[in-house]
């Protein structure tokens, strides 16, 4: 009678350590930096908004000497216009986003779609619009509108917003547009529909990240616009936006109302933000939109 011998074990071999890599250390301290550097200026102006005004210059890191009378302060129509300010903001912003996109979106399609002479210098205008200087045609504006009497009207502050937005919206829904593929709009023209039809049922609806970014981007880029709207608002309270009406609360009974002040563009920010953080998936996408081909 033979004996089977019980097999032996297998030998485990423990696993390689993974090498430390320095390089996800340098990543996580760049990260922390650039957090730091973009909330620092955030959390002071929320210190500030909540403290009295006779602590402003208070060496506390936290949150002292505690008040709601800066926000009172803010919408208190004896020393300012700051509500109707907001809403000014509101219409401007509006406005311009909803012109720039309306004629932004068939700029970009016609840019993207059609091939014609000079397509590439027209590209390289559109670029180099959005780079302009503002304060190299306030003056002429100035005089402009100060000729047709529309200082301190809405059309004033709207008009040169648009030729800022209108070439940032150009330019990204060109590159958009550019990267989406023409198989989906033939397809379509094949199923019988024209090309119009195509665009508003086909394209569109792919586009709505991009639109959706664009959106956002050009009407925070008017939310925060101040150079041209203080001095074509003309010092009229009714139609002057936000950012002109907080440069003006030194015009208060304090002499430099600091804390009033980071109330006031607390107020103005904190919508911004919730924005963003609503709807970061969507920017996100509408950013990320046509950068990876498979």
């Amino acid at each position: 009678m033979t004996t089977i011998a019980a097999p032996t074990p297998a030998t485990i071999v423990p696993e390689a350590r993974k090498p430390f890599k320095w390089g996800n250390v340098g990543t996580v301290v760049v990260m922390a930096i650039i957090i730091l550097w973009c909330l620092a200026p955030f959390y002071w102006m929320l210190v500030l908004a909540f403290r009295d005004n006779q602590a402003t210059f208070s060496t506390d890191v936290w949150f002292s000497h505690v008040t709601w009378s800066n926000f009172s302060y803010a919408f208190n129509t004896q020393y300012n216009d700051f509500g109707r300010s907001l809403l000014n903001s509101i219409i401007i912003g509006a406005v311009v986003t909803a012109l720039a996109m309306v004629f932004g979106v068939f700029a970009g399609y016609a840019l993207a779609r059609l091939v014609f002479r000079g397509k590439g210098f027209v590209l390289a205008a559109i670029l180099g619009a959005s780079m302009f200087p503002g304060v190299a045609i306030l003056t002429p504006l100035f005089q402009l509108f100060s000729t047709w009497g529309w200082l301190g009207t809405y059309q004033a502050l709207i008009l040169p917003q648009i030729s800022f937005a209108l070439p940032l919206a150009v330019y990204t829904l060109t590159s958009f547009f550019a990267d989406m593929p023409w198989d989906l709009e033939e397809a379509a023209r094949v199923d019988g529909c024209t090309q119009g039809q195509a665009f508003r049922k086909v394209i569109l609806p792919l586009a709505a990240p991009a639109l959706f970014t664009t959106a956002i981007l050009v009407f925070l880029q008017s939310w925060n616009e101040y150079l041209l709207s203080s001095v074509l608002s003309n010092g009229k309270a009714t139609v002057a936006p936000s950012t002109v009406a907080i440069a003006n609360f030194t015009a208060g009974p304090h002499i430099v109302p600091y804390t009033q002040t980071m109330a006031a563009g607390l107020v103005v920010t904190v919508p911004l933000v919730i924005v963003v953080l609503v709807f970061q998936r969507r920017i996100v996408s509408g950013l990320t939109a046509g950068g990876v081909k498979g």
